[in-house]
């Protein structure tokens, strides 16, 4: 099974790390590109390390980049194989992060970006043991159909979505948001007007006050 490897930031307070955010990437990117929310999500958890993995693939659309599934078949069925697919790997890394700094999942956050956010909730929701929160940008739930059979743990999930989404419609976001309440999980949602496919700064300043609350705060 391939093993995942990225960039890192350190805790600004300059400790040993008591919390964990994982940035994920989306498709055609790598962990360079997330990396550099750190510093500013860094504000909110000064005792976080974060770590930004490249996806295990190479992008199969250019010569460069990386995805944690292919594109070419963007069918249900195939998005969904291709999510299963990569999931043991984004848990084992997960795992093997937490383990190296004596943490636990309540001090793990996941954060999201398209692709991303789809690994995220997928793994998120189906791990042993609940993380501190899942906050996912401009993403979807896959698989939503087989979720209530297969969910494991009920984390917070904020998704953040722009409404002039060309690459994943905003309407992903409703659907992911009915279908995380109809399994009992503790969505909140924010649509952006005029935002496409990206992040920007009401979207982050909404996500720094989502890890805010929701991770457990360091002694």
């Amino acid at each position: 099974m391939a093993t995942l490897s990225g960039p890192t930031h350190p805790p600004l307070s300059g400790r040993k790390p008591r919390q964990l955010v994982v940035l994920l990437h989306g498709v055609g990117a790598d962990g360079d590109d997330l990396i550099a929310l750190a510093p500013i999500l860094a504000r909110a958890l000064p005792d976080a390390e974060f770590v930004a993995p490249h996806a295990p693939f190479h992008y199969d659309m250019a010569p460069f980049g990386h995805q944690w599934f292919s594109l070419m078949d963007r069918s249900p069925h195939a998005v969904a194989n291709g999510v299963r697919i990569a999931a043991p790997i984004l848990d084992a890394f997960l795992d093997a992060e937490l383990r190296q700094r004596n943490l636990d999942d309540e001090d793990l956050a996941l954060v999201g970006f398209s692709q991303g956010t789809m690994m995220a909730l997928h793994v998120g929701l189906r791990r042993v043991r609940p993380c501190a929160g899942i906050l996912g940008y401009s993403g979807a739930l896959v698989a939503a159909e087989s979720l209530d059979a297969e969910i494991a743990c009920y984390p917070p999930v904020l998704m953040i979505h722009g409404e002039a989404d060309e690459v994943v419609p905003v309407d992903y976001l409703r659907l992911a948001v009915q279908a995380l309440e109809g399994v009992g999980v503790r969505v909140q949602s924010q649509a952006i007007p005029h935002l496409g496919h990206g992040i920007d700064d009401t979207g982050i300043e909404r996500g720094i006050r989502f890890l805010a609350e929701v991770m457990r705060p360091t002694l």
